[in-house]
């Protein structure tokens, strides 16, 4: 899989066509994001009743919506009569039911068959059995989690817990009161690489001091290469002279009421496995979602989250907003730099990694142990 390295200094990275093979991608749509936790949308964009959203996750599309009761519902997105898509737009409302376009199958809100052309002339037809076939879901952080999986694996080990193991203890996370933020901007970038460079790239800060002015002169440990990820509990601190998490260090909101006091000017870091990054500052909350498409194309969605009076009183957010998307801009360019050379004879037995890039590694362990050595 991994080459050897040319000193104790340098380890090696995955080999090229793991970023380049369809079959690989392939197995990874099957291996990960479709048995492990996804996180598909957020909970309130989905406000009343009808309301639904489709999300990609894996091969399959997938539909969350608000039932009668306002509670989300999950189901892939699929008429159980011929196959039809049943949801053609990516989000909308419907009144009380989905109806197929095909043939009109209609479904109420929970999934269940409720209508079909000359149905009640097929009575032993059982509606429930040939309702939508649910997904497992729930909600964390104010975002509902989809899971295509038969039997799940533990929500609290598996996405909970990866916030444990970054920050030491789930309350350190719940301070935030993440559900309770609002939606303050988002962003869609169409990014034309490999999720992996994605999660690589935000890994490791080693190119923070290259492409990251902006940020490094908000955390300036960033400048030395710093991963502040990787420490347990760590939080990456402010500059001296620096006010608040914006593009030129001004002062941003006033700090969110439950976080605790070492919280404050600090910035932390949380990656989620396989498609999540959330990223805490004293202020506002910025989380990444990434859909995985092709084996060199990712959407990646990128929240802003702030207290519900900072957007209710319709403050300026655009500095704070600014800082991140050109963190988002630069690394999503370099990503898009890569990519093609993974394709190279060059890169064909992989790169290496330096010293402050060594907990990479992890990940690409964690990767070729979920893929079972499908992908060498």
């Amino acid at each position: 899989m991994t080459t050897t390295p040319v000193s104790p200094s340098l380890i090696a990275t995955l080999p090229g066509h793991y970023y380049t093979d369809p079959e690989i991608f392939r197995q990874e749509q099957e291996g990960l994001f479709e048995s492990m936790w996804f996180c598909a949308v957020r909970s309130s964009d989905l406000e009343g009743p009808g309301a639904f959203r489709t999300v990609q996750v894996g091969r399959e599309s997938v539909i969350v919506s608000r039932n009668r009761s306002g509670e989300l519902r999950a189901f892939l997105n699929i008429c159980r009569h011929r196959g039809a898509r049943l949801c053609l737009e990516q989000s909308g409302e419907v009144r009380r039911s989905l109806q197929c376009s095909y043939h009109a199958w209609t479904y109420d809100l929970d999934g269940r068959l409720i209508a079909a052309p000359n149905l009640v002339k097929m009575p032993d037809v059982d509606r429930a059995e040939y309702g939508l076939v649910a997904v497992a879901l729930r909600e964390w952080l104010g975002y509902a989690w989809v899971c295509l999986a038969d039997e799940p694996p533990s929500f609290e080990e598996t996405v909970v817990g990866a916030a444990v193991e970054r920050l030491g203890d789930s309350a350190s996370i719940e301070r935030y009161r993440t559900e309770n933020l609002a939606l303050g901007r988002r962003i869609t970038y169409d990014v034309k690489a490999n999720w992996k460079l994605i999660v690589e790239n935000f890994m490791e800060c080693y190119h923070c001091a290259t492409i990251h002015p902006e940020l490094t002169e908000v955390l300036p440990e960033f400048a030395d290469g710093y991963a502040a990820q990787y420490y347990v509990g760590h939080g990456a601190e402010f500059g001296e002279e620096v006010r608040g998490f914006t593009v030129d260090g001004s002062e941003g909101f006033a700090r969110l009421p439950e976080i605790a006091e070492e919280q404050d000017r600090r910035y932390y870091a949380i990656t989620v496995k396989p498609t999540v990054f959330i990223n805490l500052v004293p202020d506002h909350v910025i989380l990444h979602r990434m859909f995985p498409l092709a084996e060199d194309r990712t959407v990646v969605e990128c929240d802003w989250l702030y207290a519900p009076e900072v957007i209710g009183s319709r403050a300026d957010v655009s500095k704070s907003v600014e800082l991140f998307h050109r963190v988002n801009t630069q690394d999503f360019e370099a990503c898009e730099r890569t990519q093609p050379a993974m394709a190279s004879r060059a890169y064909r037995s992989g790169g290496v990694l330096v010293p402050t890039e060594h907990h990479l590694g992890i990940f690409h362990a964690w990767l070729t142990e979920r893929l079972g050595g499908m992908g060498a």
